[in-house]
């Protein structure tokens, strides 16, 4: 992304890459083929305690056009067509899943220097339409995401979000699930060349009063190397660490724990990442 504000789903996505994104608590392997025509053939497995799930999924570009169909076990086809830039900063994306006709639908996005809008509306009689937008810029923006099912008359997502950017940190600020909770998350860049940050999110709960904090960090022990960790109020503690043994292929290993039974509650995840 360049310049500009860009989507609402940037909004605090840094924090929350940094606390979740690449935690494992399963077994997960995934090795990616190219054929002579530049198909790329993507093979997933992944075993959930006793039960293992498969996906198959194919990936051709052609000029602009990206075309990604994907084959589970349960025999379902997911298929996304995206178009990117027939104008400058626009992007559309065409998606449907088999059995369900009801899953087709459109989404536009543009991003501008000063605006990022994200829209969509499913292809049946009574469609679920969506809407995001955000305003400002690389700085300082806000933004909302909203859902109107025709079918009901009603709203089913209705959120608004503040974003702030400087140098070496960013500050988010959401309201979700209509109002009832409010979300805010930091990320800090301690050291750009060991790859060091922290990063804190606190969600709070007007039903039920509650509130849950989230502080994590990563550091990268060598250039190919990657080590995070992360702990909530609750005592649930996680750590991983992921090297890349070679260009795009990765290997992660990480555990999670509840600090309060920990002979009880230890999970140890396997991630496989094979490119060539």
């Amino acid at each position: 992304m360049g310049k500009g504000p860009g989507l609402y789903s940037d909004i605090g996505k840094k924090a929350r890459d940094l606390l979740y994104k690449d935690y494992q608590a399963d077994h997960k392997f995934t090795v990616t083929t190219y054929t002579s025509n530049g198909v790329a053939i993507t093979s997933t497995g992944i075993k959930k305690g006793e039960l293992l799930l498969a996906d198959v999924s194919t990936e051709l570009k052609n000029n602009n056009i990206t075309t990604n169909v994907k084959v589970d076990t349960k025999s379902t086809l997911f298929a996304t067509v995206t178009v990117d830039e027939p104008a400058p900063g626009l992007k559309t994306i065409f998606s449907f899943i088999v059995p369900d006709q009801r899953s087709g639908k459109v989404e536009l996005q543009y991003q501008h220097e000063y605006a990022g809008i994200s829209t969509s509306i499913g292809f049946n009689a009574n469609p679920l339409v969506n809407f995001s937008g955000v305003v400002g810029n690389n700085c300082v923006s806000v933004g909302t995401d909203l859902s109107f099912d025709t079918a009901s008359g009603n709203f089913t997502k209705l959120n608004a979000g503040l974003n702030f950017t400087h140098s070496d940190l960013i500050a988010s600020l959401t309201l979700n699930d209509k109002g009832d909770t409010l979300n805010a998350s930091y990320y800090h860049i301690v050291s750009p060349l060991t790859n060091t940050a922290v990063g804190a999110e606190l969600t709070h709960s007007f039903s039920s009063n509650e509130n849950t904090l989230t502080i994590g960090t990563q550091h990268a022990l060598d250039p190919l190397t990657t080590v995070k960790a992360r702990l909530n109020n609750y005592g649930r503690a996680s750590g991983l660490i992921q090297h890349e043994w070679r260009p795009k292929s990765l290997f992660t290993i990480s555990g999670d724990v509840d600090t309060r039974a920990i002979e009880k509650s230890a999970k140890v995840g396997l991630a496989l990442a094979l490119k060539p």
